[in-house]
């Protein structure tokens, strides 16, 4: 259980996450990615098709079922990480280098993940974390559907498929994060 409750070295999980996209490929026809799973709930609602937008008129047991069970047991998974492999007596980290950037733009409170002055609900009152976290996930789910599809798909199953799209993708989400890090986020904060 010790080994279990350590994070995977990048030279085996990796690979593994490389072995999906074939396996999909192979089995059955599929592409990785999540980002469309919100397409294919919306389109699962009980409602009639008069009142639905042509966008989510589809058969989406036949294109998305898969999808919405490979999500499900992500969280599933991640669930049975946390409880039943998780340590609770080693809390989740972030490095050195990290840490002292975060605290050069005025951020205290670093005991987890993220930091709490800007991601927690009583920091939403403030406009910088609200334009950051209400602002940022607007223009992460528009840019997932404009770019047709989210980070994963397209950096994992479009690069290993040879897409030029998809390199034209990860290019622009890779500057696009250099750009929002190092040019807008110090304006935002400062």
């Amino acid at each position: 259980m010790e080994m279990l409750s350590q994070t995977w070295p990048w030279y085996v999980a990796g690979p593994l996450i490389g072995l999906v996209v074939p396996l999909l490929l192979v089995v059955g026809g599929k592409v990785f990615g999540v980002s469309a799973n919100l397409r294919h709930m919306c389109a699962a609602l009980p409602a009639p098709d008069r009142l639905k937008p042509a966008f989510l008129r589809y058969d989406w047991k036949g294109s998305g079922l898969w999808n919405l069970v490979f999500v499900l047991g992500v969280a599933v998974g991640g669930f049975l990480a946390v409880t039943l492999l998780g340590t609770p007596d080693v809390g989740a980290s972030i490095s050195e280098a990290t840490r002292t950037d975060l605290l050069a733009l005025g951020l205290t409170d670093l005991s987890g993940m993220v930091p709490s002055e800007i991601f927690s609900w009583g920091a939403l009152a403030s406009p910088a974390a609200l334009l950051m976290v209400v602002g940022g996930g607007f223009l992460v789910g528009f840019g997932a559907r404009y770019a047709g599809g989210c980070t994963s798909g397209h950096a994992i199953s479009g690069l290993a498929d040879l897409q030029l799209p998809s390199l034209v993708a990860v290019l622009g989400f890779f500057a696009g994060g250099l750009l929002v890090t190092f040019v807008l986020l110090p304006l935002i904060l400062g």
